[in-house]
Order: structure tokens, then C-alpha cells, then sequence
């Protein structure tokens, strides 16, 4: 896959829509068989979360979508594991006549993705781990959600306990780290102890008074040198593009903005998605 095919898009969260605005924008329709990179949360607290979905479903090998915590809650309430929220807006996808085959396609998402010096996560990675880590512990996770047993072994991969990494964690607290991190981090003290209350932009105060920080400018990061980090998850930081980051959520499903950027060149595309958000596909 040329680097140069390839799209990098934002949660769309069930914006369907606003999915379609994207594909159809004259940057990336002009293209010879583009690719893309989905960031994770596919569905969502959006209005059409199916047929967000199935859109993406059938672009087969042309995307690629890393899981998101919003994708693990859908699997997480199809086991029996979690319960729905209010702003849960995916019954459509659970009450579709081919149900399993839909779960079965996102159970089989990796949780990250690593080519052409880039590592796509939907949240963020520890300190502690080198980019080949990331690829271990992402594939550990990935075996049992693609296991026969999927619902038993998802059941004890909720909670936010242990919350910095140890080289001895086994069992489900490793599995359990691995997914907050992957999924749900945004930041963490010095030492990568992760804190999942924060959802706002970082600002020097949360360091000065809390101690926290963004993950990205966590001390010794052992991926800063080694790829660029991709992710979305983070809607209130918005874009943000670094020689080691890029941060693709622009709160789409809020109304703002969907965003894509190319891998080759870091061209920026953007949707906006205040005519989208409440709106269902055609």
C-alpha cells in the first residue's frame, strides 16, 4: 500500500453522513482507489451508527480500523457485560438481522496498526513501550476477542485497575492495561500512571497542580523516535499535528468538524459536520 493512497479519518461515531461528505470531497474522490485509516470509534452517541458501519464494512481492504472504546462498549453490552447508556445510540446494530456477523467484523479489528513509520491506536500508548510492545500486547488482546469464547474473556477486561504498566503484569491485569491504554487513555502522571477522569485539553495547570500530562509528552516515551503516533479519541484537543503525533478527533459527532489527513504529505481535509451530526444517511 502506497503512503500516498492513504487517508488518515477521525471518529466518526455513527456519522454517516458526514462519512459520505468526506468520501465524496474532491481531495480524496480525485484519487485512484484511496485507502483509509479509520481512528476507532466507528459508531456511537451519532445518529447511524449501522449504516456507518456497514459503509465501512464494504470498503473491504481499503480500510483499515483500529478498535475504539465506544466499538468495545457495543461488544462489551452484546456479551452481557456492560449495560447501555442513555446517549448509547448503536440498538440498530444489535437488533440487525445479521447481529453476529456485525460483531464478528468488529471483534476482528486490530486494537493498533503500524506501517510506513506510522502506528495507528484510537487513544494513546505507555511510556514504558517500544513500538514492537504495542504490536505484542495489541495482538495478545486481539487473539481473545477473536476467540470462540469472546464473551467470557471480555467480561474481565473492564475497570480501571492496574493503572501503570509492570513488566510481570499476566493474565487479565495485563489484558486490562493494554486495552485502557490503547483505548482510553489520554493522561497519565511522569511515571505513565494513567488517569481517565480528564477529558478536557491539557493545560499547564493540570501538570502544575495534578501532576498530569498529555501521554505524548510523558518523560522517555519509547516511541517518540520511533513512529508517528496516530490517534483519535481526544475531541476537546482537537487536531494536533507533530513530527511524532497526529490527533485526528475534531468532534465530529459534536457538530465540528471530520477530519482526514493524508499519510504521504499531511494535506488536511475537513468535513463540517453541524448540518451532519443529528442527521441520519440518505
Amino acid at each position: 500500500m502506497s503512503a500516498s493512497d492513504i487517508w488518515m479519518v477521525g471518529d466518526l461515531q455513527g456519522c454517516c453522513r458526514s462519512l459520505e461528505a468526506l468520501l465524496d470531497h474532491p481531495d480524496i474522490a480525485a484519487g485512484d482507489e484511496p485507502r483509509f485509516w479509520f481512528a476507532g470509534d466507528l459508531i456511537n452517541r451519532g445518529p447511524d451508527s449501522l449504516r456507518t458501519l456497514r459503509h465501512v464494512m464494504a470498503m473491504g481492504d481499503r480500510a483499515i480500523s483500529v478498535l475504539g472504546n465506544h466499538d468495545l462498549h457495543l461488544l462489551g453490552i452484546a456479551a452481557g457485560v456492560r449495560k447501555p447508556g442513555k446517549s448509547d445510540t448503536f440498538s440498530e446494530i444489535l437488533n440487525a438481522p445479521d447481529a453476529e456477523d456485525l460483531l464478528d467484523w468488529i471483534r476482528h479489528r486490530p486494537l493498533a496498526h503500524h506501517e510506513h513509520g506510522h502506528l495507528l491506536v484510537h487513544a494513546g500508548v505507555l511510556p514504558q513501550w517500544h513500538v514492537a510492545d504495542v504490536m505484542e500486547l495489541a495482538a495478545e488482546v486481539q487473539r481473545d476477542l477473536r476467540a470462540p469464547d469472546w464473551r467470557e474473556r471480555l467480561q474481565a477486561m473492564y475497570g480501571n485497575e492496574p493503572s501503570q504498566w509492570r513488566d510481570d503484569l499476566e493474565g487479565d491485569e495485563r489484558r486490562r492495561i493494554v486495552i485502557n491504554a490503547l483505548t482510553r487513555l489520554r493522561m497519565c502522571d511522569a511515571q505513565g500512571r494513567m488517569e481517565f477522569r480528564h477529558k478536557l485539553a491539557p493545560t499547564k495547570q493540570d501538570w502544575e497542580v495534578s501532576g498530569l500530562l498529555p501521554w505524548y509528552d510523558a518523560p522517555e516515551r519509547r516511541t517518540r523516535n520511533e513512529a508517528t503516533i496516530v490517534f483519535g479519541h481526544w475531541s476537546t484537543l482537537g487536531l494536533l499535528m507533530r513530527p511524532d503525533v497526529i490527533c485526528l478527533d475534531t468532534g465530529c459527532v459534536w457538530g465540528r468538524r471530520l477530519t482526514a489527513v493524508r499519510l504521504a504529505d499531511r494535506k488536511v481535509t475537513q468535513i463540517d459536520c453541524s448540518d451532519h451530526a443529528d442527521a441520519p444517511c440518505h
